[in-house]
């Protein structure tokens, strides 16, 4: 098995190289890792501090990873944070980020790299973030005799640490020091494979979320565009989406569509859907004007944590495609939340639907009868105060991992 996981690893490479032909992520992927250890090397020759090392996947992980960093930063001072990720979506958005002080891809997962990275950082703990499994790194952190963490894990049934022939993957688990998993289940299964080294903690998200819904951002320009209006915060859009936005009727309410991609084919797609509504873009947007427009498009990239302030309902991308975004941030500021029918995979939306907070949908007609229901002020405040009471039920999940690690 281990032969075979190696191979696997140099033939997801020769993927990513044959994608970099015409994918500009694969590109990316390549470019960031090029030359990476003559960097690191460089960037570490002259640290004598504590290094900690926090890996994520992506961007989604590392807003999971981001409550820790802050707390171990706040709370020691002196120790430096590596910050590794395996995708571009999360790095080239987070390579700036000013709490981390190394920020890297993380080099494939071959035997020779991790002993490379390892020697060259020398972490004196490592947290890896809810999926990221590399067994190369962990057999190398083991051999070291290095902390190991899995933060915010998530295990399912249907998983392959739990098919009858996944003997080797299980005992690769084994080469963390401690799981702070998600939920019960998640437990369960880890201890159905003899691991018992798990502590329920919950999920850092909580915690992350609830810090923005206290720290949020003032936008004056957003501010004018509400103008005492029903606000309808539309995060993380796709075309599938901003088609069934598309097909409401606005005129009780004010939108703001912040699209997961906003290049410019895709917000003149955005523009033709709304033709017949009064739609600016927030860059060209002004104090004076923009309470005369209906539909506010966001152009950049940062904003949208902070615009559910203004809202009083959102609704969030991904639904029609791969799974939904991010639920959380916007429940915190106690906005019910809509989204489309691929949210299985989420327990926070399988729980605010059970709890009457969150509304899948599936077409166009759902949509609309989710917005009358929502539009009756008794219904809208019974699910605000669900969503709300949801995170501020949930937080805690830092400080219990903090209390339980060595680093």
């Amino acid at each position: 098995m281990q032969i075979i996981y190696n191979l696997s690893i140099y033939l997801y490479k020769l993927l990513i190289l044959i994608a970099s032909l015409f994918n500009h992520k694969a590109k990316l992927w390549l470019k960031g890792r090029k030359n990476i250890f003559d960097s690191l090397h460089l960037k570490f020759k002259n640290n004598t501090s504590k290094t900690v090392w926090v890996h994520c996947a992506s961007l989604g992980e590392f807003e999971q990873g981001r409550p820790l960093i802050e707390k171990i930063k706040k709370t020691y001072p002196e120790i430096k944070i590596f910050l590794t990720f395996f995708s571009p979506s999360g790095y080239e958005i987070r390579k700036n980020y000013s709490e981390a002080d190394y920020i890297f891809y993380l080099p494939l997962d071959t035997t020779s790299n991790a002993k490379k990275l390892i020697d060259i950082v020398k972490p004196t703990a490592v947290f890896f973030i809810k999926y990221e499994f590399w067994f190369n790194y962990l057999n190398a952190l083991k051999e070291k005799n290095i902390p190991t963490y899995l933060i915010s894990g998530i295990f399912r049934p249907n998983h392959y640490f739990f098919k009858s022939y996944a003997l080797w993957y299980r005992n690769q688990l084994k080469n963390f020091n401690y799981f702070f998993v998600q939920n019960e289940t998640s437990k369960s299964l880890l201890n159905s494979i003899e691991i018992q080294n798990v502590t329920i903690a919950g999920d850092t998200r909580f915690d992350r979320v609830y810090e923005i819904s206290q720290q949020t951002k003032e936008f004056e320009i957003i501010r004018a565009f509400c103008e005492n209006k029903k606000i309808i915060v539309a995060g993380s859009t796709w075309e599938e989406d901003e088609k069934i936005l598309s097909s409401f009727d606005f005129n009780n309410s004010k939108l703001i569509i912040a699209p997961h991609e906003i290049d410019e084919n895709h917000l003149k797609n955005i523009e033709t859907l709304f033709k017949k509504k009064k739609i600016l873009r927030y860059s060209k947007a002004n104090i004076k004007d923009v309470k005369d427009y209906s539909i506010l498009i966001i152009d950049n990239i940062g904003m949208l944590s902070s615009l559910y302030k203004y809202g009083s309902i959102a609704y969030i991308g991904g639904g029609f495609g791969s799974g939904i975004h991010n639920i959380l941030e916007a429940a915190t500021f106690g906005l019910p939340v809509l989204f489309g029918p691929n949210y299985k995979k989420f327990s926070e939306a399988i729980e605010l639907i059970n709890m009457g907070g969150a509304f899948s949908i599936t077409n166009e007609s759902d949509f609309r009868d989710r917005m009358i229901y929502l539009d009756n002020e008794n219904n809208l405040k019974q699910a605000s105060k669900i969503c709300k009471n949801y995170i501020e039920n949930n937080i805690g999940a830092t400080e219990i991992i903090l209390k339980n690690i060595v680093i």
